[in-house]
């Protein structure tokens, strides 16, 4: 999918202030997480901005689950959470085809 430059930017200012991971944000607008990572890189130089000295994660995607996403899910019936299944599974593909 393409995006403008300035939903580049979006992106990348959001990576930027931590708001989502690199590879949420992968994850989220159905990008590689290399693209995600270059869009941060291209937010911080257009806003003369220091590189973030951010941690390395041993695990990099974030599996941990929100509170409010918890009860949505316990309130879904089974055919829902398999299809939701389903799409985990996918994604998880698409994201290591994306870094091979």
């Amino acid at each position: 999918m393409k995006y403008t430059k300035e939903q580049r930017l979006d992106i990348g200012r959001r990576i930027y202030d931590g708001e989502i991971s690199r590879y949420e944000a992968a994850e989220e607008y159905v990008i590689n997480e290399q693209t995600a990572r270059n869009y941060m890189r291209m937010y911080r130089d257009a806003n003369q901005l220091p590189p973030k000295q951010g941690r390395r994660s041993i695990c990099a995607p974030s599996f941990k689950k929100a509170p409010a996403e918890l009860d949505e899910l316990k309130a879904m019936t089974k055919e829902e959470l398999i299809q939701e299944l389903i799409k985990a599974k996918i994604t998880e593909a698409r994201l290591k085809k994306a870094t091979r």
